[in-house]
């Protein structure tokens, strides 16, 4: 029975559910929500929704995105997922400049900090990197291809992430391992060089993000991940120098809404110019915000910022450089029977400035639909409209538990069980 239930796992239709992701330009031009095949943009400076213009093969994706993300000076824009497309998007024009084929279905993007290469993940573990350099506006690369970086070997690789000087590209994957590679002179050739390993979760990483300040430019990791904690990292080492288990630690605060069952982090986001950090949880209705003391190296719960009469449980988060807003979306697509295949909610959080007690007591304070940047407009935009089914959102949360865990949690198998699946295996078949 119990072998079953697995094999039925494997193809169960609740894998296929793809989260709402949200993403924010740098300066916050312009906000970015993906929701299934759903691409939406809209120009914050413009006060209008972008027009996407993809002359690659006629059409925008065909299947469920998987991640998004804009480049750190904010030229460009990357969009990827199932389809085994990536898309590079120039965000003065809203143009696909290149859509370049993966051999796999895609699972993570990163853009280096100069902006001269887009990597991107495939579900087979294989980390791969496009050379865009020299990109200074509209024209296109038409004929770019991708080259392998390097492997994780047949490990979903779910988080990628550039150090903030640029000398070090992380990736995260479903085997609870952070690899910190040296980022080459020349990536075409390949990263050869591993810096360390950040080992200490016992379950899927989820997502990465650093802490800096001006005084500590270069910061400090933190990580996501199925086990319910968020974890504090020197990358230089690889050594683990705090441990925060979001359970305990809410459970303190007052959040009963987290189950233990379905705890695991599922976003992290740092607030700019703070040591403050925002994460997201799977069956917490708001965000938990946790401070780190660099100087101490420890990682706490500071608040938790709960979202009273909705059911919103954020599947994304992002932010700007530039202002003092955190961007939330909640949301999923291909839900079974569901009338709202394309429907998402957006809510955002202002008040990070407050520090010290009145940080506590009286901010941050989740804003009103009308207090939100360009108000009804952008939301009938980003959400596909501006009224939402609360149901609906609440099905998406359960079924977004199901697929994480259909995806990234790794099944178990009975010995006989096992052999029987090795027996199969090219490998092991005797050629005749």
């Amino acid at each position: 029975m119990e072998d079953a239930a697995m094999e039925n796992g494997e193809t169960n239709k609740d894998s296929e559910v793809a989260p709402a992701l949200i993403a924010v330009h740098p300066t916050q031009n312009s906000v970015a929500v993906a929701v299934g095949s759903d691409l939406r943009v809209f120009d914050l400076l413009g006060g209008c929704a972008v027009s996407l213009v993809d002359d690659s093969d006629g059409s925008l994706h065909k299947d469920s995105i998987r991640a998004i993300r804009y480049g750190a000076n904010g030229k460009l824009f990357v969009s990827a997922g199932d389809d085994k497309l990536v898309k590079i998007w120039s965000t003065e024009s809203w143009r696909c400049i290149s859509s370049v084929c993966s051999e796999k279905r895609v699972s993570a993007v990163a853009i280096s900090n100069d902006g001269s290469y887009v990597c991107f993940a495939d579900k087979f573990g294989v980390v791969w990197v496009v050379d865009v350099d020299g990109f200074n506006g509209d024209q296109d690369f038409v004929n770019k291809k991708a080259a392998p970086l390097l492997s994780h070997y047949c490990s979903i690789i779910t988080s990628l992430e550039f150090s903030p000087d640029g000398r070090f590209f992380l990736s995260a994957d479903r085997d609870s391992k952070i690899r910190v590679t040296v980022f080459p002179k020349k990536p075409l050739d390949g990263a050869h060089e591993i810096q360390s390993f950040s080992l200490g979760h016992t379950e899927f990483v989820s997502c990465l993000a650093f802490v800096c300040t001006h005084e500590c430019p270069q910061g400090f990791l933190v990580s996501g991940s199925g086990d319910s904690t968020v974890r504090l990292w020197d990358i230089s080492s690889g050594s683990l120098l705090d441990t925060c288990d979001i359970r305990e630690k809410a459970g303190l605060l007052e959040s009963k809404e987290i189950e233990d069952r379905y705890a695991a982090v599922t976003d992290l986001c740092t607030i700019p110019d703070s040591t403050l950090v925002a994460a997201a949880v799977q069956s917490l209705q708001g965000i938990i915000l946790l401070s780190c003391d660099l100087s101490a190296q420890t990682l706490y719960v500071a608040k938790v910022v709960s979202i009273k009469g909705d059911a919103f449980i954020p599947t994304s988060l992002g932010t700007s450089f530039s202002s003092g807003l955190l961007w939330m979306v909640t949301g999923a697509s291909n839900l079974h029977d569901s009338q709202h295949p394309c429907l998402s909610r957006v809510k955002v959080i202002s008040g990070f400035k407050e520090s010290g007690p009145d940080f506590v007591q009286h901010g941050p304070i989740v804003l009103e639909d009308d207090e939100i940047p360009r108000g009804e407009k952008l939301l009938e935009k980003l959400q596909g409209g501006v009224s939402f089914d609360e149901n609906y959102f609440l099905t998406a949360a359960e079924a977004l538990k199901t697929s994480m865990s259909n995806l990234l949690i790794k099944k178990q198998y009975s010995t006989e069980k096992r052999e029987f699946r090795k027996r199969g295996r090219n490998d092991k078949k005797i050629k005749k």
